[in-house]
């Protein structure tokens, strides 16, 4: 057979072309869910010794993988599906990366131009599935081996790796459409790469996010900076070189920094200006008007507690976000400045661009807050009936230096706010907040151990069950996964929807499963525990486990929901009455 008759070989040649532009531009981890005219690409990412591959059935559950991986590494990660419904299935876990600005490179196969919208078996369209949830879109046609077709898609795929990088990370799509035969014959050889295309990439990739300062002119900030201001991070706060420009001009400033649990800044070395506890002692009436700032410096997403949020409303608020993504829910930005945090932070320590430092009382009037409720929060939960609260900081007491935590949406990662305080020990907090869904946890904590960051989840009983598939992945993890079971979606307990018709059944929803031999089949350890004496002991366990079994291991918390939320609305209560804070 000539070459030009060969279509698998043509394939074949064109998406090794592809992938070697991926990789030039970062690509080292790609998640394939099998299928047949996603061939080419597997072979082609088969044949590129830089790639790690990971097969994983479900396209939902790979997605997620994906996801956590590309968290923790910080470099894009692939996907390849075949044709038809199987990518939809990405969809989810696209939105949360398009939200929470995560890197992936969605290659979906496709049917060739001649076979879509002719009633063909598996054919759907897939042009623009996605929406605006990916930074691009591509279907650059049918594979072609002129050179300038494989110089084309070779630098698409370099150009993709670098728009996902760039000022505003993010999902790309490039969808694919091979004609048959989708196996090339036997004596079928890809083309060497093209001289020059590492450099192109590179080139590309330079123009990432990160740079070193913003576009356009220094930005004016004398008319909203006046009086007292806090700086408030939010999600994703944290970027390279960041953490140390920020306490530096914090202390130039003279304000306090309130670190929301996924800024990346609540964990690790920190200044006398690190803020935790607002959740709770802004609860105080009288405290929450002391305290009031006439101005906002704000790094980051929208911070995860509502209190805090409601009371940032009407404050003048500056936002500096690399990807110029206008995130103000309260509609109180005045200036939204498209700069790299680390450089900004820098050209405020400037005394010709800040503001005035703040009065010296101000910081310590935070800094004393923020002790008083240290202390109140130990001595409350010294007497309280054990519950999540006491569980958390078991937990981030033994966490090690460096580690990952994966805590769920809904009550985990709002507990882990209110209880957690701050620590010198770099802890790294993940948590899908972009859109804020229950799906695909399970698959994220495996892809983030997958991505390089050894992470221990913490999840609900629901959140949990919602993603079976991330089960098979798990045996590889070496830290547990922690299921608080109180019996459902115990966040609706203290909304408004307490108390409904029907309420146990349509919001809490309750599944009553038996997780010990839910899991067994999935090669996974369980240990079920009911008190703190119990958990230590399994968390003890855990982590001293030969991390040669190939086991992984699931502790399930077996927690009563009324206790856990009379305690903490207690303590809520007696916060909102005090009159020593």
């Amino acid at each position: 057979m000539s070459e030009t008759e060969d279509q698998g070989c043509i394939n074949l040649r064109w998406a090794c072309a592809l992938i070697e532009g991926l990789c030039a531009g970062g690509l080292r981890q790609v998640v394939i869910s099998p299928g047949s005219r996603s061939t080419p690409l597997v072979l082609a990412a088969q044949r590129q010794c830089a790639l790690e591959l990971t097969s994983i059935l479900d396209e939902r559950s790979a997605a997620f993988f994906a996801l956590g991986a590309a968290s923790a590494s910080g470099r894009p990660v692939g996907l390849i599906c075949t044709s038809g419904s199987a990518l939809a299935h990405w969809l989810p876990a696209v939105i949360e990366a398009s939200e929470s600005e995560i890197s992936l490179i969605l290659l979906s196969a496709d049917r060739p131009p001649e076979l879509r919208g002719w009633g063909a078996n598996q054919t759907i369209d897939q042009s623009g599935l996605f929406g605006g949830y990916v930074r691009e879109f591509h279907d650059p046609g049918i594979a072609e081996t002129r050179p300038a077709a494989l110089k084309m898609i070779r630098t698409l795929g370099a150009r993709a790796a670098a728009v996902s990088l760039g000022d505003r990370p993010g999902p790309v799509h490039l969808n694919l459409p091979f004609r048959e035969p989708l196996v090339p014959g036997p004596d079928c050889l890809p083309f060497p790469a093209a001289s020059g295309v590492t450099e192109r990439a590179q080139a590309l990739q330079r123009a990432r996010a990160w740079d070193t300062g913003w576009r356009g002119q220094a930005p004016d900030l004398s008319s909203t900076m006046r009086g007292q201001g806090l700086i408030c991070c939010g999600p994703g706060a944290e970027s390279p070189g960041f953490a140390t420009a920020l306490w530096r001009c914090a202390d130039r400033l003279g304000v306090p920094v309130l670190c929301d649990p996924l800024s990346g800044l609540r964990f690790g070395s920190g200044g006398a200006q690190r803020i935790t506890r607002y959740d709770s002692f802004l609860r105080n009436p009288a405290t929450a008007e002391t305290l009031k700032p006439d101005w906002i410096l704000r790094f980051g997403r929208v911070p995860l507690s509502k209190t805090l949020l409601g009371w940032l409303a009407d404050i003048p608020t500056i936002l500096v976000a690399p990807s110029g993504v206008w995130s103000d829910p309260n509609h109180d930005v005045r200036q939204c400045i498209p700069a790299d945090p680390a450089a900004f932070c820098h050209w405020l320590q400037d005394p010709e661009c800040a503001p005035a430092s703040a009065d010296p009382h101000w910081l310590d009037q935070w800094s004393a807050a923020e002790r008083r409720l240290d202390r109140l929060a130990a001595d409350y939960l010294a007497q309280a009936p054990w519950c999540e609260a006491h569980l958390l900081l078991d937990l981030l007491d033994r966490l090690a230096e460096g580690d990952g935590l994966l805590c769920a949406n809904s009550m985990p990662i709002r507990q882990l706010d209110t209880w957690s305080g701050s620590r010198e020990k770099v802890l790294r907090i993940f948590g899908n907040r972009g859109a804020s869904g229950i799906d695909g946890q399970t698959s994220t904590l495996a892809g983030l151990n997958a991505g390089g960051v050894a992470s221990t989840g913490l999840l609900g009983d629901l959140s949990f069950l919602h993603d079976l598939s991330g089960l098979l992945l798990m045996r590889s993890i070496d830290r547990p996964c922690i299921v608080l079971n109180n019996g459902g979606g115990r966040i609706f307990d203290y909304l408004p929807q307490l108390g409904l018709p029907g309420f146990e059944q349509f919001w809490r929803t309750p599944v009553p499963v038996d997780l010990a031999a839910l899991v067994r089949p999935f090669g996974l350890s369980h240990r079920a525990v009911t008190d703190g004496a119990g958990f230590r002991e399994a968390l003890l366990e855990a982590f001293d486990m030969d991390r040669a079994s190939g086991v992984g291991q699931v502790i399930e918390v077996h927690l009563d929901g009324d206790v856990s939320r009379n305690v903490h609305q207690a303590f809520w209560r007696h916060l909102s009455s005090s009159t020593t804070l």
